[in-house]
């Protein structure tokens, strides 16, 4: 479909669903057609929108930004094997934790369809009104904050209900207290990464890169669930549960993918865009985009996850005492993958 203009309406639009999406108790967004496939919420106009304007982008010749997990340098923390160690042990804390940070984290993306954010129109030269750019105040930005945080309006929760729903399912929903939830997971600010900018176009410009890479990131953490929840050896007692909660983190990827899909043909289109530096200047999109999206790619690729694993290690490792002994605590420790790279890193050097 060649078209580059769609509506608010188009772009927020539902399938016809056969049947609604509940699970664990939660009321949720998305449904099921006549043969029982799930189909994302909001993407009846969205989907095919998407995908014309990055048949655009080809036509141009311009390829899109390079967004996979391919760009990490480290899995999750604890990893696959370690959660599989510590729940063969009786200890499913750190997962019940790690699904319920994540569903509250996604709560709070619902801002996206609150925050009255600045129009790109007004930082560039070009026409936007047949790209994706042209659109974020059109309708994408709000179904990406529905999707992640629920609709008020409905009652109908998204990736935070639908998170709380795979710990439910596995591990109780009220197996444990409530953890400490992080403030932020995106990079802090160092400073001005963008100069040429006016601040509040830099800062969004920031915020879509660093959503987008939060996005590439949550995929490991999809495959960590998944494969546990679907490890025969585990949730011996639940595993009628086990397998929809697969099927749950199987919807919330599906769903993710219309979200990486437009970021990355976003940022592939402001690359082509000529900017208006506030020197006065006409600036190349590549001299705008790809600094700061080298730079945001190294913080969650590299910096943010030793970060992150130095800081809760410490807390992690006394609880795993606490519930298991020196003995569990070794067990762990010997499947930790910084540890074992630094090992090798002394080994080597000896």
């Amino acid at each position: 479909m060649d078209r580059g203009a769609w509506t608010r309406e188009e772009l927020l639009s539902e399938h016809a669903y056969a049947r609604g999406h509940e699970a664990a108790g939660h009321r949720l967004h998305g449904g099921f057609d006549r043969k029982g496939r799930y189909l994302s919420p909001r993407t009846l106009g969205r989907g095919p929108a998407v995908l014309a304007w990055q048949a655009r982008l080809a036509t141009r010749g311009m390829p899109l930004v390079a967004a996979d997990p391919g760009l990490l340098a480290l899995g999750t923390f604890p990893s696959f094997e370690q959660h599989r160690i510590l729940l063969r042990h009786g200890y499913g804390r750190p997962l019940w934790n790690s699904l319920t940070i994540t569903g509250v984290l996604e709560a709070r993306g619902r801002l996206l369809a609150e925050f009255p954010f600045p129009d790109f129109r007004d930082a560039v030269h070009d026409d936007l009104s047949e790209t994706a750019t042209g659109h974020l105040n059109g309708g994408l930005l709000v179904a990406h904050g529905l999707d992640e945080g629920g609709d008020p309006t409905t009652g109908l929760g998204g990736h935070d209900a639908m998170w709380f729903a795979v710990r439910d399912l596995l591990l109780g929903a009220n197996a444990w207290p409530m953890p400490e939830i992080p403030d932020t997971i995106a990079r802090p600010d160092a400073g001005r990464l963008l100069p040429d900018l006016p601040t509040a176009f830099e800062q969004m410009l920031l915020l879509l890169m660093n959503v987008l890479m939060i996005e590439v990131r949550a995929e490991l953490f999809f495959d960590t669930t998944r494969r546990l929840a679907a490890d025969p050896s585990l949730f011996a007692d639940r595993r009628e549960e086990a397998a929809l909660a697969v099927a749950m983190v199987d919807r919330i990827a599906e769903d993710e993918r219309i979200h990486v899909a437009y970021l990355r043909t976003v940022l592939s289109e402001m690359r082509g865009f000529a900017w208006k530096g506030v020197s006065g200047r006409s600036i190349p999109g590549t001299e705008i985009v790809d600094p700061a999206w080298r730079e945001l790619v190294r913080w969650h690729a590299e910096e943010n996850p030793h970060l992150a694993r130095e800081a809760a290690r410490p807390a992690l490792r006394e609880a795993i005492r606490r519930h298991g002994g020196d003995r569990l605590l070794s067990l762990f420790d010997d499947l930790d993958d910084d540890r074992a790279a630094e090992a090798c890193s002394v080994a080597g050097a000896a």
